[in-house]
């Protein structure tokens, strides 16, 4: 899969910048001072370098709010039905002399106006009262009470007669005629108590250009908090857009280009062979993906970030590489966290360490309904990240609505990890699942080989056993070594009977076995085939491509050395060597390393007479210097002391499968005859 030169690694780079500077990278300066209510100003003296406002804040805002709608004129509408319906029920009563008295005395109450005995509120000095589509202001006590009104009307009455006045009215039902006719209008109220609420001014202040804000080891009161804060936002939006924005801009670009250098140089010095397959175009989508969210979410709303699942990543990443890839990758794949975000210190730590843990505990909890164990445990330690910080007065958002988008952010890795699957198509990867998928043995090429070639197949079980210990010793992929482990000889299928242990499970003569009769030049190439074979059948039941690496390199470019031993005691030409040597490529993997091992030491094995201790480390030792004096370990990505760990992992595994067993006695039947 060596399909990706350096030129296209640097086009595709250079390309994803490109995007995120064109479209995503804010126009907005960063603010790089950290300061707190309380505490010294650490910096040099800090001078306003553009005039600004200083802005209030929301607690001062809604406050003054507050206070002012309190005061607010409340809005009063004059019913004119209702005095004039007062009036007209006023006519038809028998008052006698005091008739006209009466309708006068009402006609001059009702115009000042009567509300509700509640009134109008004892802080209210003025209302508006709305007559004939005008609003007059006035004073609020020039209006009646109901009881007021009624006691006005008594009065006045008196003044003009020493009669049972008040007893008339009440048998006649006088008083009943004196209704409020003053309406509280809410609607209108509220209204205007909103307009002139946001009417409240948003500063406080003026700070001209080249004034000091704070000086050096000077205490951050709440006024020069308010200051710096005020002075903080201006800079953010304004300076981006100033005449030095080609110079903001270089610097978004130098940025990116150094994130993504650490990004190169990291797989670089994890996992070199990435750079030059199509895992790179993945690792490199991912960063562009998680980059690009990271700078959206800022760009517009920066408190969503705790809602964006950065732990998937980290999950993206598990599903198709070794653990000391994935942490170094994931730890760039946060670098537009901790550049772009103001609280951008905070989030890193947070999904850092969720990262770390979720990709300790997915191994265990990766199945079903387990996912959402998963989930949580990332939840819980998003949360007490987040506390942690919180109790060091580094956060100050509302607690709970952080807890809701943490928690959101971490169902959110449950529903985007069915993606992983998405992704394998794409660039052709496989995956954890998917190598478990191919070990299952009722797989149909499997059970094919299984028909066709058993000896074949009891050998690649064999050899599956003896790599899990090997790839295990050294942290190898172990379930991709497992898989390719039952798939390398699945060549064999097409020509079984070429092979010694598919054909010695047949009862033949030695003249009719089948390299009996042909060259010893025709049986290596009989042989060497199956290489090719298997390649192709692998490659048309649809195996990954990294399984189908290892049936290309699991005999290296190593000979068929028993004919070609053969044909040189026969006499033949050393120089046609090539005859009988493998067409395969060398291992460049750990994991091509510990099959093509456990494949000639599980073959080999089988030719010991002597199964001691001793006899097996002389084994062990003659079967890898001779690979490593064929060279073919000179390609691979494995180090002296990982092959020195495989080896004694090897001589141990091959000791206890052949350990010797304890021979049962015989029953001597003629002595128990006898009794």
């Amino acid at each position: 899969m060596k399909n990706i030169g350096p030129l296209a690694r640097v086009f595709l780079s250079l390309f994803g910048v490109a995007l995120i500077l064109t479209f995503l990278v804010r126009d907005t300066a960063h603010f790089s001072y950290d300061y707190k209510k309380g505490q010294p100003w650490k910096y040099d003296n800090l001078y306003a370098q553009f005039d600004f406002p200083i802005i209030k804040s929301e607690e001062q805002l809604l406050t003054e709010k507050i206070n002012f709608r309190e005061k607010v004129v409340p809005y009063y509408k004059f019913s004119s039905d209702r005095v004039n319906k007062a009036l007209r029920q006023a006519e038809r009563l028998e008052l006698g002399k005091y008739k006209s008295a009466v309708i006068s005395e009402l006609r001059a109450i009702y115009e000042k106006g009567i509300v509700g005995d509640d009134g109008v509120g004892e802080n209210v000095d003025v209302i508006y009262v709305q007559k004939d589509k005008r609003a007059s202001k006035r004073p609020a006590t020039d209006v009646y009470r109901l009881s007021d009104a009624r006691a006005k009307l008594l009065e006045d009455i008196r003044a003009i007669s020493d009669d049972a006045i008040d007893s008339l009215f009440k048998d006649l039902g006088v008083y009943d005629l004196l209704v409020p006719n003053l309406i509280f209008d809410e609607q209108t109220t509220n209204l205007v108590s909103a307009r002139e609420g946001n009417a409240v001014s948003p500063t406080s202040g003026f700070v001209s250009s080249g004034e000091l804000i704070v000086s050096n080891g000077e205490i951050i009161t709440a006024e020069v908090f308010q200051m710096i804060d005020s002075y903080k936002k201006e800079y953010e939006a304004s300076l981006g857009r100033s005449g030095s924005g080609f110079l903001f801009w270089l610097g978004n670009l130098l940025v990116l280009v150094a994130m993504l250098t650490v990004f190169y140089f990291v797989i670089r010095f994890t996992s070199p062979g990435v750079l030059y397959d199509k895992r790179f175009y993945y690792l490199l989508l991912l960063f562009f993906i998680f980059a690009a969210v990271t700078l959206i979410v800022v760009r517009f709303n920066e408190s969503w970030l705790y809602l964006v699942p950065f732990t998937l990543s980290a999950l993206f990443l598990n599903a198709f590489f070794r653990p000391k890839v994935i942490i170094a990758v994931y730890i760039v794949s946060l670098l537009p966290l901790l550049v772009y975000a103001h609280n951008g210190m905070v989030l890193f730590v947070m999904f850092l360490t969720s990262g770390a843990v979720s990709i300790f505990v997915f191994k265990r909890f990766h199945k079903g309904w387990r996912q959402f164990v998963s989930a949580m445990l990332s939840f819980a330690v998003l949360a007490v990240v987040y506390f942690a910080f919180r109790l060091l007065d580094a956060v100050h958002e509302e607690p709970l609505r952080v807890m809701m988008s943490l928690f959101l952010s971490s169902l959110l890795n449950v529903l985007g990890y069915p993606l992983v699957f998405i992704f394998e198509k794409m660039f052709n990867l496989v995956s954890s699942s998917r190598l478990i998928e191919l070990c299952d043995t009722s797989n149909p090429l499997l059970r094919e080989l299984e028909k066709k070639a058993p000896g074949t197949f009891q050998h690649s079980l064999q050899v599956m056993n003896l790599a899990d210990a090997a790839a295990r010793s050294i942290d190898a992929n172990v379930n991709l070594v497992r898989a390719a482990s039952l798939y390398h000889d699945i060549g064999k299928i097409n020509n079984p009977q070429c092979f010694v242990e598919n054909e010695s499970l047949i009862d033949k003569a030695e003249a009719d076995k089948y390299h009996a009769s042909i060259t010893p030049e025709q049986s290596a190439q009989d042989i060497i085939r199956h290489v090719t074979d298997g390649v192709s059948l692998a490659e048309s039941n649809g195996l990954p491509d990294v399984v189908v690496d290892f049936i290309r390199s699991h005999h290296g470019t190593s000979k068929v050395g028993y004919f070609y031993n053969l044909y040189l005691n026969n006499g033949g030409d050393p120089s046609h060597s090539q005859w009988f040597t493998y067409e395969g490529r060398r291992p460049a993997s750990k994991e091509e390393v510990i099959l093509m091992l456990c494949d000639s030491l599980e073959a080999a094995s089988r030719t010991l007479k002597d199964y001691s201790q001793e006899s097996i480390s002389a084994f062990v030792e003659r079967i890898i210097k001779s690979k490593m004096d064929e060279m073919q370990f000179e390609e691979a990505d494995i180090t002296i002391r990982e092959i020195s760990v495989l080896r004694e992992t090897l001589k141990n595994y091959l000791a206890q499968m052949h350990h010797e067993r304890i021979v049962y006695p015989q029953r001597n039947k003629s002595k128990q005859n006898n009794n």
